[in-house]
């Protein structure tokens, strides 16, 4: 017998529903959504225009409170936790990239990427080696003592990336990341996420409306109404063979490419 491990399940779903409004009058938007996500995993989630993408990502994400069901991150249950919990939760577990980049321009890159080791007991040595091997991977160590004013979009956003990896965190999640870069940027960000996803086995979920930018991932789910409709396995397909089968997934949906 081999000795290959399990890999172990980073983030649990179970039967999670998401209302807004008051019960005379609640729109549903999450209707019981099960979903688990291993150590390791680059999943995205697509969907129509609708469908409920975001509000699941930010519901996993502690950024909202499912209304039932329960979310588990690292065996921690984060549905009934108190504010102060998931602030650590956040901080020790999570990393976060965002289609606006949410950098502050008072700090240099270099300084906007360390933010979230300077919450932690990680020693400068630690963190200027990090710093160091995760810029060079994401090609903007020489960015360091730039401010985002002098940086573009696509720099901007690798050193949104670069923010969200510096820590180590179990989970990232990215919503929309591609969505304000141009195609050219936008493929420099998603090849750099795969890298990082394949070599640092740093698990991802992302929320995009992109057909291009799942493809990049290893399993894609599909919403529709609330519920999850349907998932793709990427497996040893080639990038291009997935990119069709997701088209194709998203013919059936009627999705087209709407947000």
């Amino acid at each position: 017998m081999g000795n290959q491990t399990t890999p172990k399940t980073v983030l649990i779903a179970e039967g999670v529903r998401k209302s807004y409004g008051s019960k005379g009058n609640a729109q549903q938007v999450l209707q019981g959504i099960d979903l688990r996500v291993m150590a390791g995993e680059f999943v995205g989630i697509m969907g129509p225009s609708g469908s409920g993408k975001t509000t699941l990502l930010n519901t996993l994400a502690t950024i909202d409170r499912a209304t039932g069901g329960q979310v588990f991150i690292n065996e921690h249950e984060i549905s009934k936790m108190k504010d102060s919990q998931l602030s650590t939760i956040r901080r020790q577990h999570l990393g976060f990239i965002f289609q606006d980049y949410n950098l502050l321009d008072t700090l240099t890159v270099k300084e906007n990427i360390l933010l979230p080791v300077s919450l932690t007991n990680i020693s400068n040595s630690e963190a200027e080696a990090e710093f160091n091997a995760i810029a060079e991977i994401l090609d903007i160590k020489e960015l360091a003592h730039k401010y985002p004013s002098e940086i573009s979009g696509g720099q901007k956003q690798r050193t949104s990336a670069a923010r969200a990896l510096i820590h180590s965190p179990s989970i990232v999640f990215a919503d929309e990341p591609t969505g304000a870069l141009d195609s050219k940027a936008a493929s420099n960000l998603l090849g750099n996420l795969h890298e990082i996803n394949q070599a640092r086995q740093v698990t991802i979920v992302m929320v995009t409306h992109d057909p291009l930018a799942s493809s990049y991932c290893s399993r894609v789910v599909f919403l529709k109404d609330g519920h999850i409709f349907s998932e793709l396995y990427r497996g040893e397909k080639t990038r291009e063979a997935f990119f069709k089968d997701i088209l194709d997934m998203q013919a059936v949906l009627g999705g087209g490419s709407q947000r």
